[in-house]
């Protein structure tokens, strides 16, 4: 399923200075982050950010911080707040990418939670991290054997693209370089 701009919205997962430190893969989940967040901001994506428990692990990280609505949890599962579910719901979109820490923890209850709500949902893999290389590859896997598409930062941003001829192409080609 390629991602369609019109039909898409992004979450993302509790990338936050503290559980950042943690990750195995912290320098490229941060750069991938980071270029994703501005990037879907370019093309006018919604944009909803989870903290897990920020009083404790810190706010988002530089980047992404304010670049859309933040919801504070404490569960998991960032649908369990109906106040969030409900909004992922007024947007009316089916896809939804997601991407954040930790893989195996938050991101793949989520993850599962939104794939059995009917949507169809794709995982940006080098914008995720765990603070265990295994757990990071078991969460993928086992999103994926669920009907989850797994993608790649340049994956989902050429596919929201179509082609070089979109007006934002170039200032989104900077970003990747």
């Amino acid at each position: 399923m390629i991602l369609n701009s019109d039909d898409c919205l992004v979450l993302i997962i509790d990338v936050q200075e503290k559980l950042l430190n943690a990750v195995f893969n912290k320098d490229i989940v941060e750069r991938n982050s980071k270029i994703l967040a501005k990037a879907l901001t370019l093309l006018n994506i919604p944009i909803i950010i989870t903290e897990q428990y920020p009083k404790g692990l810190g706010s988002s990280i530089s980047g992404i911080a304010g670049l859309g609505q933040t919801y504070t949890k404490t569960s998991f599962n960032a649908l369990l707040d109906d106040e969030l579910l409900n909004l992922i719901k007024s947007y009316n979109k089916q896809q939804v990418v997601v991407f954040g820490i930790e893989t195996h923890i938050c991101v793949h209850q989520t993850v599962d939670a939104l794939n059995n709500l009917g949507y169809k949902v794709n995982v940006v893999a080098d914008a995720c991290g765990s603070r265990s290389q295994f757990e990071y590859l078991s969460a993928l896997n086992y999103m994926q054997n669920q009907g989850v598409k797994i993608k790649t930062t340049e994956m989902v941003l050429f596919e929201l693209l179509k082609t070089a001829s979109h007006p934002n192409f170039k200032e989104i080609q900077s970003l990747i370089k």
